[in-house]
């Protein structure tokens, strides 16, 4: 998912769910995006981006918790959006907000995978 092209950024400040990264300035990030952000203990956390905020900051929301963070750790453009798994593979399923299982079934690898805005 994250190829060496993608934008690095780093954290400058974490409100609740609520994070602000600062990338480089012709490396913004688009409205939607996903964000990898390595915990440091093996998980990692994805933020969507949610605003530019000027400074070359976005603002972004955590699908999880933002318990560990602190300021100055990276944060990874992974390219795109937050996607689900869709179609005849997900019907009957139950899936959290990053399109992995939560009813104990196998991920559907055959099912093709939508962005959460569509």
């Amino acid at each position: 998912m994250v190829t060496a092209a993608t934008a690095e950024g780093r954290i400058v400040q974490i409100i609740g769910t609520v994070i602000d990264i600062e990338f480089p300035p012709d490396q913004l990030p688009p409205i939607y995006n996903a964000l990898r952000i390595d915990r440091g203990d093996g998980t990692d956390l994805i933020v969507e981006v949610q605003q530019h905020v000027g400074n070359n900051w976005v603002r972004a929301l955590a699908m999880d918790s933002t318990d560990g963070l602190t300021r100055g750790m990276a944060a990874v453009d992974t390219g795109q959006a937050i996607a689900v798994p869709v179609g005849e593979e997900a019907l009957g399923r139950m899936f959290n907000v990053l399109g992995d299982p939560i009813d104990d079934l196998p991920v559907p690898d055959e099912a093709p995978r939508w962005p959460i805005h569509r």
